[in-house]
């Protein structure tokens, strides 16, 4: 008998039986024998592959057979196909095996195959942390990262998907994303970035009508004790589907042949249009798939009224619904009377349309709830209007409440919660959960009790003035952690490089109001003369949807961030909506093309979650080229400014990684995660788009994302480092 790989054997089963070697000859004909006799892969393996790996071997024959689609069959197939090579070669093994995946090979003796690492949903794990304990890429080596595949959305959706923010999630060796406006799920083999399949939702007038087309912020896996995995997505036209993970048919057992009508049991609006959907993916929690909901942009409503946003818990075999929470109370439930003249009964939205997360072990899922009907007047809903604004922990099982907070009380600037909550464990030994918010704050709370871990203060605010609305006496401000934005607008936030821009700018202001935080909107052409409310931060933030990231080893929050001014402008438009006010459609002010606020107008601030204080705050991005070139501040040296983008960022045991987000520079940096500092900047073919995410597969790491370059079909790409 040959005996090859001396010592260092990596082999396959020590016993191999009849049937396998039969299945590897049956592979071996249909894919390799075309093109290779079985003699001459036994001269090969004689004249080659003495003294080297079968685990070589395998990758080798993985990675380029069969000849026109490497890496197209199973590993099973690619076991069975080598064992019946080197069983035809004579090989013998010489080493006890050792498991991998779901079939036995043998190690070397000096070398470990670490485990694969999935990127289960959306924040990573459901703790959202978005964090993978993953060291192959490292500050040794991170400048070596290049793309070791691309996936191109060009052929999905009625037309090209210029810009795709579908967070790709890798699971059972397949990565799955969203794609086009119609919303198809696709599943890309996570080595090599082939099509494995695609499913397209047909949903005729349902989608024509729906409220948000685009490809979503990702999808959701349910993993089954019986191996028959799902994937789960809610369409455009808001029904919730479970395709088979193998093969992207609808399971046929969950609901109607795989589909689920999310209409069906909502709480409408009779005088209105049905508006609702959801772009986040669900959240799966043991057996139960957890789905809020997203209405259209809430700025110029046509109604008072509007379908409430309540969250629904089926049951993710067979779609069945298990519970219902009412963001909104029916009257007698608690919290009804915080709507005033039972304004409850009509008002809508106030649902959860950003990610969520949980704790499997505490039974507890955590709702980012947004702000009710309208953005930016609720007038017609006075009072503090709970479950608006809150984080709120939910028994998984029952639906029933456990907990909540409101963090803004009558919400008319938009700030509704943009991101999943952070389920983490402190060094310190805290369990807690921490919501992040357009505002600029983080609440850090008990996520058992709800207790703050640092005491938040009910504060005087600014009050409104504004016919007809009402407005908090107090807003709850947290006293930890430090506020990681600029929040209220005076002269002092604003640039004055030169006599000239000082002079703009003072001038600018003669027309608007400034204040601090919490000023509330204003209306066109005010009796005190001016046409609005300036305000920071930014309707859209702050931090928005794309989340932060945080590392459990040191306690630190990463959280990425942008300083924008917006205009709160009220206007009377009685032809276009039956609220007295609506927003106007004047946008933020800028004087010599230069944005307003000072500089940096893109960051990533690190806090401590331990203490509360930041550990670092850096800006995110170098300074836009239309600005190095503005004539207006020719002379002046500008600092490094970042950019009005909104990043993803992921965090690994060795670094941190940002891009710029959409319209961003095509570059991914990795920093130091204790200071900040850039340790590399790699090239990418188009701006980051999606949030970042990285997995380990058969011992290689990754990081996936979509790129766009706003022109362009939208890209998924894969960094890895070369072989």
């Amino acid at each position: 008998m040959l005996k090859i790989f001396n010592k260092s054997v990596i082999m396959f089963l020590c016993f191999i039986s009849f049937d396998l070697m039969a299945q590897g000859e049956q592979i071996f004909g249909t894919h390799c024998a075309r093109c290779h006799s079985s003699q001459e892969m036994t001269d090969i393996i004689h004249d080659k592959w003495v003294d080297r790996s079968t685990h070589e071997f395998f990758l080798i024959n993985k990675k380029t057979m069969p000849g026109e689609s490497p890496g197209s069959l199973s590993d099973l197939d690619y076991q069975n196909v080598v064992e019946f090579i080197l069983k035809r070669a004579g090989a013998e093994p010489k080493t006890e095996s050792f498991l991998v995946s779901d079939y036995k090979i043998t190690l070397k003796e000096d070398q470990e195959i670490p485990s694969d690492f999935e990127w289960q949903n959306f924040g990573g794990q459901l703790n959202a942390q978005r964090y993978a304990p993953l060291t192959e890429i490292n500050k040794e080596n991170v400048s070596q990262l290049q793309i070791a595949w691309r996936w191109k959305a060009e052929n999905y959706g009625p037309t090209p998907e210029i810009r795709n923010v579908s967070m790709p999630i890798m699971r059972d060796g397949k990565v799955f994303i969203g794609a086009g406006a119609t919303r198809n799920v696709v599943a890309i083999n996570a080595e090599t970035g082939q099509t494995l399949w695609m499913w397209r939702p047909n949903e005729g007038e349902r989608f024509n009508n729906a409220a948000r087309k685009d490809s979503g912020k990702g999808v959701s896996y349910y993993k089954h004790k019986d191996g028959n995995n799902s994937v789960i997505v809610v369409t455009p036209g808001y029904y919730l589907v479970s395709l088979d993970a193998e093969t992207g048919m609808p399971n046929k057992e969950f609901g109607k042949s795989g589909w689920v009508d999310l209409t069906k049991g909502l709480r409408r609006a009779a005088n209105r249009e049905l508006d609702i959907g959801l772009t986040s993916p669900v959240l799966v929690v043991g057996d139960v798939i957890v789905v809020g909901s997203a209405h259209d942009v809430s700025f110029r409503p046509p109604s008072k009224a509007n379908v409430k946003g309540d969250v629904r818990g089926f049951d993710v075999r067979t779609g069945d619904l298990l519970w219902t929470f009412h963001t909104i109370p029916e009257p007698g439930e608690k919290g009804y009377e915080t709507w005033f003249n039972d304004s409850a009964l009509y008002t809508g939205n106030a649902g959860v349309w950003a990610p969520m997360s949980a704790d499997e072990e505490l039974g507890l899922v955590f709702l980012p709830v947004e702000s009710a009907t309208g953005d930016q007047y609720g007038g017609d809903r006075h009072g503090g209007n709970l479950c608006a604004n809150c984080l709120i922990a939910l028994d998984i099982e029952s639906g029933e409440m456990q907990w909540f907070y409101q963090l803004i009380h009558h919400d008319i600037w938009d700030w509704d919660n943009p991101t999943a909550p952070i389920v983490a464990d402190l060094p310190n030994g805290k369990k807690i959960v921490a919501q992040v918010t357009k505002q600029g704050f983080v609440y850090v709370f008990d996520r058992q009790t709800g207790v703050p871990i640092w005491p938040i203060h009910e504060t005087d605010v600014p009050q409104t003035d504004v016919p007809g609305e009402w407005t908090s006496k107090t807003q709850p401000i947290p006293s930890l952690p430090l506020p990681f934005e600029r929040q209220g607008v005076s002269i002092d936030d604003l640039i004055d490089y030169t006599p000239e821009i000082r002079d703009a700018v003072q001038e600018l202001i003669k027309n608007y109001r400034l204040g601090p935080l919490y000023t509330p909107p204003s209306i066109m052409n005010a009796p005190d003369g001016t046409d609005g409310t300036l305000s920071l931060p930014f309707a859209t933030g702050g931090a928005n949807w794309e989340g932060s990231a945080f590392d459990p080893e040191t306690g630190l929050l990463f959280v990425p961030s942008q300083t924008r001014v917006g205009l709160m402008q009220l206007v009377n438009e009685p032809e276009s909506s039956d609220i007295k006010y609506i927003s106007g459609t004047t946008p933020p002010p800028n004087v010599f093309d230069i944005p307003i606020a000072k500089p940096p107008w893109g960051r990533i601030t690190a806090i401590d979650l331990n203490t509360g204080q930041h550990q670092w705050v850096i800006a995110n991005g170098d300074t836009p080229k239309n600005i190095r070139d503005n004539p207006a501040l020719k002379g002046i040296d500008l600092p490094r400014t970042g950019k009005h983008t909104r990043s993803g960022i992921v965090v690994t045991k060795t670094l941190l990684f940002a891009g710029e987000g959409f319209g961003g520079d095509p570059v991914f940096r990795a920093h130091n995660k204790l200071t900040g500092g850039i340790i590399a900047e790699i090239n990418l073919p188009a701006s980051q788009a999606s949030p970042p995410s990285t997995y380990r597969y058969r011992g290689k790491q990754y990081i996936i994302m979509t790129v766009a370059n706003g022109k362009s079909p939208a890209e998924l790409i894969a960094l890895a480092l070369s072989d």
